[in-house]
C-alpha cells in the first residue's frame, strides 16, 4: 500500500478530533462553581455540628464519673484525676479532637442545715465546655454546661444546640 493513501485516509480522522471550546470550558467552569458554593457551606456545618458532639459527649461522659465518684463518696469532686482521668489533668484541658476545653469543673460542697427545722444544701456540680481553635467560630452554638441536676445549657444563638 501507499504512504500517500494511508496517510490521506487518517487525515479526516485527525481533524474531527478537536479539544474542548472556551464556551464548553466555561460552561463547566460555573457548574462546578456552583456546586462547590453549594456544598462547602454544607459541608461545614457538618463538621461544627460534629465536633459539638463529642463536646457533648465528653461532658456527658464527665457527669457520669462525677455521679459514680458521688455514690462511693458521699460527695462530688473538683478534680478530674479522682473522676479517672490522668494524673496531673489540670483545667482547662481538651477534649476529644482538641477543638473544645473542659474549662470549668465547679463543685459547691454540702452544707449541713442550721438548725434540726431547715434543710442543707446539697453538693452540686457544673462543668463547661467552651470551644477554642476553629471551633470558635461556631457561634450557634458556643460553649456547652452541664449540672448536677442534669440541666444541659448552651450559649450562642442556637436554640436546639444539645438536642
Amino acid at each position: 500500500m501507499n504512504k500517500a493513501v494511508l496517510f490521506r485516509d487518517l487525515q479526516p480522522r485527525i481533524q474531527g478530533q478537536r479539544g474542548f471550546t472556551l464556551i464548553e470550558l466555561v460552561i463547566a467552569m460555573v457548574i462546578a462553581a456552583i456546586l462547590a458554593a453549594i456544598a462547602i457551606p454544607s459541608y461545614s456545618s457538618y463538621i461544627l455540628k460534629s465536633r459539638r458532639t463529642e463536646a457533648k459527649s465528653a461532658l456527658l461522659n464527665m457527669a457520669s464519673f462525677e455521679e459514680r465518684f458521688f455514690s462511693t463518696n458521699n460527695s462530688y469532686s473538683a478534680l478530674p484525676s479522682d473522676l479517672g482521668y490522668a494524673v496531673g489533668t489540670a483545667l482547662p484541658f481538651p477534649v476529644g479532637n482538641r477543638y473544645y476545653n473542659i474549662t470549668a469543673l465547679t463543685v459547691v460542697a454540702a452544707t449541713a442545715p442550721a438548725n434540726t427545722a431547715s434543710v442543707g444544701t446539697p453538693s452540686t456540680y457544673t462543668i463547661t465546655a467552651t470551644p477554642i481553635g476553629t471551633q470558635v467560630n461556631d457561634a450557634a452554638c458556643a460553649s456547652f454546661t452541664i449540672n448536677s441536676a442534669g440541666q444541659q445549657t448552651s450559649t450562642g444563638t442556637g436554640t436546639t444546640c444539645w438536642q
